[in-house]
């Protein structure tokens, strides 16, 4: 008695070289969420909005800065120099003082 995954026997797919198969491919978006690269955060104080920090020290979540560093504040941002990438942002964002334009 012969099994009809015998390989042997007429029919099964190894036995046919000559007939084709196919293989699909399956294609998925990978998202990645954008998480705190380790030590660029500590170069730098950033910019973030008064009551998140508030709120941040009240609950330990962590907070997101202009920009888009997340991190849990906890340090005196007056001994770090201000990061770049935030002082241009809240440049762009505040409007002139001086009455120009």
């Amino acid at each position: 008695m012969s099994s009809a995954d015998d390989p042997s026997q007429p029919g099964s797919p190894l036995s046919d070289p000559g007939r084709e198969t196919t293989t699909a491919v399956l294609e998925r978006e990978q998202v990645e969420e954008k998480t705190q690269e380790p030590g660029d955060h500590e170069r730098f104080s950033h910019y973030v909005r008064k009551e998140k920090i508030l709120e941040s020290a009240l609950s330990g979540d962590p907070v997101t800065a202009l920009c888009g560093k997340i991190w849990v504040p906890g340090r005196d941002p007056k001994k770090f120099p201000v990061c770049p990438i935030c002082q241009e942002i809240y440049e762009g964002l505040r409007a002139p003082q001086d009455g120009g334009d």
